[in-house]
């Protein structure tokens, strides 16, 4: 996996030792393994890592955690709840998103779920599993990502200050229950899913709790206009 990789040079240094693992090594074998197989692995190789890529360690002040990347073909690019330009009609969690952030902050993005341009101003849109089998939700769940992505859940918690994690669902703060909440703004709602949305995650605003905290210190409010 280490010679597939091109990670970007302030993640690389913090997760050099990690690729040497023995759990990535068994991961690098399972994918290894599915593609053999001719599965269809989503993203694209190259886009794996894309969510590092985009935002640099040091870059990093908001992180969103997701679950694992949309399995239909041509959805997924390595941003958790992202999906590519072109896709119409969008997923209906980042429907709903578009709707809390219209809510929250009067800005409209309904006409796409392109995230990239949150990501390159430091937003981490990071799922815990990385890579998803096409067409089968959750198929690479428990292969080793989750322990890959606490490691850099575990480096941010620790090596930074003032970050703010926006947590969704069950499934995300039970992955971040350990983040230091004296140095960090943790905020946690229900999921934006259909199923879940209604309970709680309309109205929880957490576009503009986000900025008024990145303004109390001193950082660069997110624009989340796309």
């Amino acid at each position: 996996m280490k010679k597939e990789i091109k990670l970007e040079k302030s993640w690389l240094k913090e997760l050099v030792d990690e690729f040497e693992q023995p759990y990535m090594q068994q991961l690098k074998k399972f994918l290894q393994n599915e593609k053999s197989q001719g599965k269809t692995i989503l993203p694209a190789s190259s886009l794996w890592f894309n969510a590092l890529n985009s935002t640099p360690f040091d870059k990093v002040k908001v992180v969103i955690l997701g679950q694992d990347p949309y399995p239909t073909l041509g959805h997924a690019h390595g941003l958790c709840f992202s999906v590519m330009p072109e896709v119409k009609p969008l997923p209906k969690s980042l429907i709903n998103i578009n709707t809390e952030l219209m809510d929250d902050c009067k800005i409209d993005n309904r006409h796409t779920g392109y995230l990239q341009p949150w990501a390159e101003q430091g937003v981490l849109l990071l799922n815990a599993v990385l890579t998803v089998e096409q067409g089968k939700p959750n198929a690479h769940q428990g292969q080793g990502w989750e322990q890959f992505t606490d490691k850099i859940i575990h480096l941010l918690n620790e090596k930074k200050e003032g970050l703010v994690f926006i947590l969704w669902g069950a499934y995300a703060q039970k992955k971040g229950v350990f983040i230091d909440q004296q140095k960090h703004l943790v905020i946690k709602s229900p999921h934006p899913s259909p199923l879940s949305a209604h309970r709680g995650f309309y109205g929880s605003k957490p576009f503009s709790r986000t900025n008024n905290y990145l303004s109390q210190s001193g950082k660069e409010q997110i624009d989340w206009q796309l």
